[in-house]
């Protein structure tokens, strides 16, 4: 069981309810999930953390009709990537969206929605999808 002032710290965790990567402060360039090293500058560059866009088009994408074990409740289901205002691409699960709106181009916004449901203590895993809008 976890005791309700651990969930809280873990609750803190800012990076735990939103999409944070980094940034290169040498050369600009955004990375997600975080990196150490700048894949452009090396070790030239110096990286900080940087809250991701909550928005984006649809870059491509799949309808998922086999689903992995543990989501077999969910199919048929969307899997796309999604390219954010700042050019990160990232790939996520498309929701509350109606199927004709998928489509490439499409505009999104993130959205945070339970994952799974984990053991026999059914603990909850949250992250990020995202809804055509």
């Amino acid at each position: 069981m976890v005791s309700p002032s651990s969930s809280l710290i873990w609750r803190e965790i800012p990076e735990r309810y939103g999409m944070v990567g980094s940034v290169c402060q040498t050369c600009g360039a955004s990375y997600f999930p975080q990196r150490k090293v700048c894949p452009k500058c090396r070790r030239k560059g110096k990286l900080a953390l940087q809250k991701m866009p909550e928005n984006g088009r649809i870059y491509a994408f799949t309808e998922v009709h086999s689903a992995p074990r543990g989501f077999e409740n969910e199919s048929p289901y969307f899997l796309a990537i999604i390219e954010l205002s700042n050019g990160v691409r990232v790939l996520a699960q498309i929701v509350d969206s109606e199927k004709e709106k998928v489509k490439a181009g499409a505009t999104v916004e993130m959205r945070f929605r339970k994952i799974f449901e984990a053991g026999k203590e059914g603990i909850l895993a949250y992250g990020y999808k995202f809804k055509v809008v």
